[in-house]
């Protein structure tokens, strides 16, 4: 019986210098795929990601509203939306001594219905 190659694996090793050197050029570095890896950290996040849909759908919700939304508390609304300011995925307004809170920006947005649609094409058969 002869070795067994992976299905993951080349079968010749050959290595195309063009393509390997336009790849190494074209994708991000390590700083930003690590800034990129966070982000994804950040939506791994069941209660962040509802927390984002909801702020998706609403445009722009204080953190009672989040809380009632979504069906958390409102402390763990607040830790979640701590992350997500610090990392720049939500913006705040302060109305008074009420904060209101909202995606950052369309890239945000883009990057949730992307997200969604993907999970639902995944869902179909």
């Amino acid at each position: 019986m002869g070795d067994v190659t992976p299905l993951d694996a080349c079968e010749i090793v050959t290595v195309h210098p063009d393509k390997v050197a336009l790849t190494r050029e074209n994708i991000p570095d390590l700083t930003e795929t690590a800034r990129l890896a966070t982000l994804f950290k950040l939506l791994g996040d069941p209660r962040r990601a509802r927390i984002l849909y909801a702020l998706l759908e609403a445009g722009e919700l204080c953190v009672c509203d989040l809380a009632a939304s979504i069906d958390v508390p409102e402390t763990a609304v607040s830790q979640s939306l701590r992350l997500l300011r610090t990392a720049g995925v939500v913006g705040n307004r302060r109305a008074g001594r009420m904060v209101y809170y909202r995606l950052a920006d369309a890239h945000v947005r883009m990057l949730l219905d992307l997200s969604r649609e993907h999970t639902l094409h995944e869902e179909r058969p």
